[in-house]
């Protein structure tokens, strides 16, 4: 199966067009505090405009149900990502209202790595209604879109070791230089950029957007052939 890529943090239509057009799987859009954040009014404005076929994910944190449900519905968005302790109701709810004989939610589940990573794996794995779980890095002042990496050796030996029924997408501090070194040591069903493919906050650089696509397709292909 091929490597999951997505491009996370697109506050623009270019961007996400950008993302597109170099086969990224999907984009990602933030609704939480943050220099990328967006409203689901100027969601809705690039959404429409996007590839049917692009996966369209929506980012929250703490968020209440009906606050996700009216962006997915305006945003025509086709995943949620959900920073949160507890979203077993939250993620079964969100699949029940919007699937479809043609469409299925995809949810997934932020894990940071740390002490609590294999314990919330588990925990998340039991959750029906989750997909994958995105493995993230995490600094006092943020939750997500840190630029910084988590130790991926440390991971590999446990969270990403572990025969869990979610997918597991790999996060945190990745970029066109160490995307390939990434998917090497832990192996992910997918991967996740946000700031590693900027030019500021909020803005991507189409030069890094392109490399990195290009550079985790390789990778896949590169880890495959070594094993």
């Amino acid at each position: 199966m091929s490597l999951w890529v997505k491009i996370c943090a697109n506050t623009s239509l270019a961007d996400a067009q950008l993302a597109a057009s170099v086969g990224a799987d999907a984009v990602g859009f933030v609704f939480a505090p943050s220099p990328r954040r967006v409203t689901p009014e100027q969601v809705a404005e690039i959404t429409r405009h996007l590839p049917v076929d692009i996966e369209k994910i929506g980012v929250f944190v703490d968020a209440d149900l009906e606050t996700m449900a009216a962006a997915v519905e305006l945003c025509g968005l086709t995943g949620v990502q959900l920073h949160s302790e507890i979203t077993g109701g939250l993620a079964a709810e969100l699949k029940r209202r919007f699937q479809t004989s043609t469409r299925d939610l995809r949810i997934l589940r932020v894990i940071h790595f740390g002490e609590q990573a294999v314990r919330q794996l588990q925990q998340a794995s039991g959750e029906a209604s989750v997909d994958a779980a995105l493995i993230d890095s995490r600094t006092p002042a943020a939750v997500g879109g840190t630029g910084v990496a988590f130790d991926w050796q440390a991971a590999r030996a446990t969270i990403f070791s572990d025969k869990a029924r979610l997918k597991l997408v790999a996060a945190g501090g990745l970029n066109p230089d160490n995307v390939t070194e990434a998917v090497a040591i832990l192996n992910p069903w997918g991967v996740d950029v946000a700031s590693g493919v900027e030019a500021f906050p909020g803005r991507k650089d189409p030069a890094k957007v392109r490399d990195f696509v290009a550079r985790a397709r390789a990778s896949q292909l590169d880890a495959r052939l070594s094993r």
